[in-house]
C-alpha cells in the first residue's frame, strides 16, 4: 500500500520502527564522537581512541551517533581547540602523592570538580530556548505511514528540518508528542523518507525524553547547522493519540494526507480485466473514497498517478467521454457509444470531491510529495467548473496484452535495454546492473535515492520506484562497478543520461551494490492461489483456482523452479523447498486435482503462466497425499565461480590408471574408461580449481539433512548433494564431447570476508553448506575435480562449469550460475582463456564468444 515503509537504514544505523535505543546511545562504538566546544561552538570528529583520551583529559566527550556513514564530497568539520583538564599531569600527580586526606575533603574536592564538570559541556553559541514564535511541526516524506515520516519544524515563518548527527531516541519522543502521539517507538538517518527543502533548523540536538518541547532540549541553536539535506532526521511515532490533544498545533493530521490511491474504472469492460490502465483517480477518505477535482490538472500529475499504480507512462485521455458521466441524471443509467462503442456506466451518486489544486512536478514517486489543498467543509458544491481527475496510462511490456508478434517485439527491445534488475524475487524488484563496454556491471549506492530509482523503474516498464535500496539489499553483484554517485533529476529516459561519477577501486565495494523495487501494475494473480495445512503461513499445500473451482496440483515433476514461481505468485519471496508429499498437510477440505504436467522456467509471475496439460490432467499419483506443496523463504542464497581462477590453475596431467579406482567407483571418468586395461595405462585429465561463492542473503545448504548423507567408503567422505557441479566439453555448437560432474562430498566454508565469521566445517561429520559472504574451494589436485578428455580430439572448445546444474537448492537468481571459457586443445597441451559467469555479457559479445575461431598463437590478448 503507498505510503508503507519497507525500508531498512543504513549499515550501523537504528532500524526504524525497531523501538530500539540507536547503536552509539550504548557505548564507544566506531562512530563520531563530539569533543567538548571551546570558544567557536564547533564539534570536532575523533576517532574511537581520541574520544577516549579526549575525555580522560578532563574535556566533556559524549558519544554521538555511532553509524559509520560518507560524508558528502567536499565537506567538512573543522576541530576547535581541545578544552583543557584543570587538574593536567601535575593534577594527576597531586592525586597519587596525597593519599592520606580526609573524606571531608575529599567530598569538598568531588563538589568542586562537578561544578567545574558542568560549566564545561558544550556550550552552544546563541540561546537554546526560543522564547518568540509558536512551533508548528509536520511530517513529511515518502514511503510512509501516518505515524511516521521526515520531521519539519515551522520556525520563524519558515519550514526547515532538523539534522541527524547525535539523534536519539530521546528526541524522538519529544517530537512525537509535539505531533500528538504519545512516544516514539524508533527513528531514522541519513533522509531515510526523502531529503526537504529549505533551512535545517537544528542540529546536535540533544533531548532527555521529558522535555515539554524541543526548544527546551540543548542543540546548536536555531539554524546553525553543519549538515547538508542528506542528513534529515525522521521520526517513527507509536500509533496512539494523546487523549484530548488539540490538532491546531499538528499540520498533517491522520485525516490531512494522502495515503492510499486508486484507479477506479468506469467503463464495462475495464471493470473485468486487468490491469486497470484507464479511470477515475481516487485518494482514501476516512471509510471511503474520494475524488479530485481536475481543475489545473495537467499532464505530469498524471504521470505521477501512472507511476505509482506500475506504469512507465501517461496517455492522453478523451475529457468529454467522461464528463458525460460526472453530470447528474436521476436513477438511470447513461449509455453513451464513443468510437468503439463503449459502455459508460454512470450509475448516479454524490461526488465527494477531497482534493483540488493538485500540482505536481512530474518526478514524485506518489501524490503526497506534490502540492494540493484539501476542501474543507460541505464539498457537495465543490469542483464547479470542473470534474473528478481521469487518467490513462501505458502499461510496461511485461503487463501488455496482445498478439504474440507483437510480444516477441516487446521482448527483443526489451533484450536490447542497457539497464536490468538481478536477484530480487518479484517483478520489478532487484539489484541495478547496467551494461558498459559490453560487460554487466553494478551502481555503487552513494547519493543512489528515490528519483534514480524511478528513471531506472520507468526504463525498464514498471511504475515509479517504491524504494531505493543501499547496502547490496538484493545481493553482491559480481564483475565491475560502473557508476557511482548517480545524480537523476527524474525526467530522464534513461539512467545513462544521469549525472554519474567513474569509479575508482577504493570508491566502492560489491557490498554497496544499489538496487530498487518498482510500482507494478496489481494483477490480481495472488487471489488465484493459496496455501493450505502448513504450520506458518509461508509453508503448506499448494491450491490454485481455476474457473471457480479450487483444487491441488499434480506433484510430478514438481521443482524448485516450479516451487518459486508459486512462491512468487504467493507474494512470499522465494522457494526454499519444493515438496512432492504432503500428506501431513492434509487439512483442507480440498480433494479434487485441478493442474497437472506444470513445467515452468522460473520467470513467471503465476503458475497459470507455466506449460500444463489445461484440462486434459494427467498424474500418477492422484491423492491428497502426493499433491505439491511449498516452503517459502523472503531470503535465498546466491552461489556463482570464481571465474579467474579456473583459467589460472587450468592443466593437463596423465594419471595412472592404478591411482583411479576410487574416481572409477564414483564416475568421474569417461565412459571408454571402463574399456581400458586396468590397472596399466593412464587417463588424460583436464584439472583445474573451481571456488564457489555464496553472495545471496542466505546460507547455502544441502537439500538432505544430515541423516540422509551418503558415506563413501573409497573416498572416506559423506556426500551431502550427489551432483553439485557438472564440469563439460562443448564444441563452438554446443555439442558436449566430454564431461565431469563433482558430489557435493565437503560443502564448508574456506575462506570469508572480513568481518563475516564461517559457520559450516565438514570436519567430525560437521554441518555442510556455505555462509553468506563465504566462498568454498575445491583444489584442483583433489579427486574428480577434472573432466576426463582422453578421448578429445585437438581443436577449439568451450570449458563450461554449471553449479548446483540439477537446481535442487533454491537460489535468488540461476542465470549467474554458468561459467564459460574458450579453449584451444593440440594434442598436448590446452590453452584456457576469456573465463566469464554466463550472464556478465552482452548477448553480441556472447554470440561472438561462442564463435570464436580458435587461437592462432600463444599470446593471449
Amino acid at each position: 500500500m503507498p505510503g508503507t515503509l519497507q525500508g531498512e537504514g543504513r549499515a550501523g544505523g537504528p532500524v526504524p520502527g525497531s523501538g530500539a535505543e540507536p547503536p552509539g546511545a550504548a557505548g564507544p562504538r566506531r562512530g563520531r564522537i563530539r569533543a567538548g566546544r571551546g570558544g567557536t561552538g564547533r564539534p570536532r570528529t575523533l576517532g574511537r581512541c581520541a574520544g577516549r583520551a579526549g575525555a580522560e583529559r578532563g574535556g566533556s566527550a559524549r558519544l554521538g551517533s555511532a553509524r559509520p556513514r560518507r560524508h558528502s564530497a567536499g565537506r567538512s568539520r573543522p576541530a576547535p581547540p581541545q578544552p583543557r583538564s584543570p587538574w593536567g599531569r601535575e593534577g594527576h600527580a597531586a592525586m597519587g602523592h596525597h593519599s592520606t586526606w580526609t573524606w571531608q575533603e575529599l567530598l569538598v574536592l568531588l563538589g568542586g570538580l562537578w561544578l567545574w564538570g558542568g560549566s564545561a559541556q558544550p556550550t552552544p553559541p546563541g540561546p537554546t530556548r526560543s522564547p518568540a514564535p509558536q512551533l508548528k511541526f509536520r511530517l513529511a516524506g515518502y514511503p510512509r505511514k501516518h505515524n511516521e515520516g521526515r520531521i519539519e519544524v515551522f520556525y520563524n515563518d519558515e519550514w526547515g528540518t532538523i539534522c541527524d548527527d547525535d539523534f536519539t531516541l530521546a528526541n524522538a519522543h519529544v517530537l512525537c508528542r509535539h505531533l500528538g502521539f504519545v512516544a516514539a517507538t524508533g527513528w531514522a538517518h541519513s533522509a531515510k523518507y526523502g531529503k526537504g527543502v529549505g533551512r535545517i533548523w537544528l542540529d546536535n540536538v540533544n533531548c532527555a525524553g521529558s522535555e515539554k518541547s524541543i526548544g527546551d532540549c540543548k542543540h546548536r541553536g536555531w539554524g546553525n547547522s553543519d549538515c547538508s539535506h542528506e542528513e534529515d532526521a525522521g521520526v517513527i511515532c507509536k500509533d496512539e493519540r494523546i487523549p484530548g490533544f488539540k490538532d491546531s498545533n499538528v499540520i498533517e493530521t491522520e485525516q490531512s494526507h494522502v495515503e492510499e490511491v486508486r484507479l477506479r474504472p468506469v467503463v464495462s469492460g475495464a471493470r473485468r480485466r486487468l490491469p486497470v490502465t484507464e479511470g477515475v483517480v481516487e485518494v482514501r477518505y476516512k471509510d471511503g473514497w474520494a475524488q479530485i477535482c481536475d481543475e489545473g490538472w495537467d499532464t505530469k500529475n498524471s504521470r505521477v498517478i501512472c507511476g505509482m499504480m506500475g506504469f512507465p507512462a501517461e496517455k492522453k485521455v478523451n475529457r468529454n467521454f467522461y464528463k458525460l458521466a460526472s453530470k447528474s441524471q436521476p436513477k438511470q443509467k447513461r449509455r453513451e457509444d464513443v468510437g468503439s462503442r463503449k459502455r459508460l456506466f454512470a450509475e448516479r451518486q454524490q461526488l465527494n470531491y477531497r482534493l483540488h489544486s493538485v500540482s505536481c512536478t512530474g518526478t514524485e514517486v506518489h501524490l503526497s510529495m506534490c502540492t494540493f489543498q484539501f476542501y474543507q467543509g460541505n464539498t457537495s458544491t465543490a469542483c464547479g467548473a470542473g470534474m473528478p481527475a481521469v487518467v490513462s496510462c501505458l502499461p510496461g511490456p511485461l503487463f501488455t496484452s496482445g498478439s504474440t508478434h507483437k510480444k516477441k517485439q516487446r521482448q527483443q527491445q526489451q533484450g536490447q535495454l542497457r539497464i536490468r534488475l538481478k536477484g530480487g524475487a518479484k517483478a520489478g524488484e532487484g539489484r541495478v546492473e547496467v551494461l558498459k563496454s559490453n560487460e554487466w556491471g553494478t551502481v555503487c549506492d552513494d547519493r543512489w535515492n528515490l528519483l534514480s530509482a524511478s528513471v531506472v523503474c520507468r526504463e525498464l516498464g514498471f511504475g515509479s520506484a517504491k524504494e531505493a535500496l543501499t547496502g547490496a539489499r538484493m545481493g553482491q553483484g559480481t564483475g565491475p562497478i560502473h557508476l557511482n554517485e548517480v545524480q537523476c533529476l527524474g525526467t530522464e529516459k534513461s539512467l545513462w543520461s544521469c549525472p554519474f561519477k567513474n569509479i575508482t577501486q577504493e570508491d566502492c565495494k560489491h557490498t554497496e551494490d544499489a538496487a530498487v523495487r518498482c510500482n507494478i501494475p496489481y494483477m490480481g494473480y495472488e487471489n488465484l492461489i493459496r496455501l493450505a495445512g502448513g504450520r506458518m503461513a509461508f509453508e503448506g499445500r499448494v491450491e490454485v483456482k481455476r474457473g471457480s473451482k479450487w483444487g491441488t496440483v499434480c506433484s510430478d515433476g514438481w521443482t524448485t523452479k516450479e516451487a518459486m514461481v508459486a512462491c512468487r505468485q504467493l507474494g512470499l519471496g522465494y522457494s526454499l523447498h519444493a515438496v512432492t508429499e504432503t500428506w501431513y498437510w492434509d487439512a483442507s477440505n480440498v480433494t479434487e486435482m485441478v493442474l497437472s504436467g506444470v513445467k515452468c522456467a522460473g520467470h513467471e509471475m503465476s503458475l497459470s503462466h507455466c506449460q500444463h496439460h489445461g484440462s486434459s490432467l494427467s498424474c500418477r499419483n492422484t491423492g491428497t497425499r502426493f499433491a505439491a506443496g511449498v516452503i517459502c523463504s523472503e531470503t535465498a542464497s546466491d552461489l556463482l565461480l570464481h571465474a579467474p581462477l579456473v583459467q589460472e590453475t587450468a592443466y593437463i596431467e596423465d594419471r595412472p590408471l592404478h591411482m583411479l579406482y576410487c574416481a572409477a567407483e564414483e564416475n568421474c571418468l569417461s565412459s571408454s574408461a571402463r574399456l581400458a586395461n586396468w590397472p596399466y595405462g593412464h587417463r588424460r585429465l583436464l584439472r583445474f580449481s573451481s571456488q564457489i561463492h555464496n553472495n545471496g542473503r542466505a546460507d547455502f545448504r544441502p537439500k538432505a539433512g544430515r541423516h540422509s548423507w551418503v558415506w563413501h567408503e573409497c573416498h572416506r567422505h559423506y556426500h551431502s548433494m550427489d551432483i553439485f557441479t557438472h564440469y563439460d566439453i562443448l564444441t563452438p555448437n554446443g555439442t558436449k564431447v566430454a564431461e565431469g560432474h563433482k558430489a557435493s562430498f565437503c560443502l564448508e566454508d574456506t575462506e570469508c570476508e572480513e568481518d563475516v565469521a564461517k559457520r559450516y566445517e565438514c570436519a567430525n561429520f560437521g554441518e555442510q553448506g556455505i555462509t553468506v559472504g563465504c566462498w568454498d574451494l575445491y583444489r584442483h589436485d583433489i579427486d574428480c575435480q577434472w573432466i576426463d578428455i582422453t578421448d578429445v580430439k585437438p581443436g577449439n572448445y568451450i570449458l563450461q562449469v554449471v553449479i548446483n546444474p540439477n537446481f535442487e537448492v533454491a537460489e535468488s537468481d540461476f542465470t549467474n550460475n554458468a561459467m564459460k571459457c574458450n579453449c584451444k586443445y593440440d594434442g598436448h597441451r590446452i590453452w584456457v582463456h576469456s573465463c566469464h559467469i554466463g550472464d556478465a555479457l552482452s548477448e553480441e559479445a556472447s554470440k561472438r564468444f561462442e564463435q570464436y575461431p580458435g587461437q592462432l598463437n600463444n599470446q593471449i590478448s
